[in-house]
């Protein structure tokens, strides 16, 4: 598939600004939690970033984020189009180098979604999360050669591929019920936000300090 028809080239203009993780980690972590919930809106989106201490995408980007949530959500409940999915990386176009390190951010980046949606595994699937983690711990910089070349590539892009199909049989629940921001009332501060109080809060302790050695 194309870097246009993937949606590498949408993903890669909308977050040409946004550094914190590369596109395929987000669209995996994204993933993740669409394979236990109901797809947010860029609001929500946002809120689940700013819990992660993200720094918070453009709007493009939220909407774009929020766009292709929905879809992988809507397909990933369809036993027929849930085999259509694919994971965000490069296409055949690029060095096989930069497409294997695309697929190790998107199972990092997917890994962590599971994490954050507070799925609990079964037997079969924390097996598939093992195999999953070891695509995700591999090492490999441009001035190496990847093991196994373009088949060994095949068969790891196809196994990611099918974790999420495989995970994605589950009752869905809505995004503020995560773990991660349950609970949190409607003025309740971000992570970001405490940590910009306690920044604010030092800088005026020095400030009174150095006052009154002043005096």
């Amino acid at each position: 598939m194309s870097d246009f028809m993937s949606g590498w080239d949408d993903w890669t203009a909308a977050f040409s600004d946004w550094t914190d993780i590369t596109i395929s980690e987000l669209h995996g972590l994204m993933t993740g939690i669409m394979t236990a919930c109901n797809a947010p809106d860029a609001e929500g989106w946002q809120r689940v970033l700013e819990e992660l201490s993200f720094d918070v995408p453009n709007e493009r980007a939220l909407e774009l984020l929020a766009e292709y949530a929905e879809d992988v959500s809507f397909a990933l409940k369809d036993k027929d189009d849930a085999y259509a999915y694919e994971p965000l990386v490069p296409d055949d176009e690029h060095e096989l180098y930069e497409r294997v390190l695309a697929l190790k951010d998107w199972a990092g980046g997917y890994l962590t979604g599971i994490g954050v949606a507070g799925i609990t595994p079964s037997k079969d699937e924390e097996e598939l999360l093992r195999d999953l983690a070891q695509i995700a711990a591999i090492r490999l910089d441009d001035a190496e050669e990847f093991d196994g070349g373009e088949e060994m590539w095949l068969h790891l892009f196809e196994f990611a591929r099918m974790v999420p199909v495989s995970l994605a049989v589950r009752k869905r629940c809505n995004i503020n019920e995560l773990p991660l921001i349950k609970g949190l009332a409607p003025t309740a501060k971000t992570a970001n936000e405490i940590a910009q109080d306690k920044a604010a809060q030092k800088t005026q302790s020095l400030y009174i300090d150095a006052m009154h050695q002043k005096q």
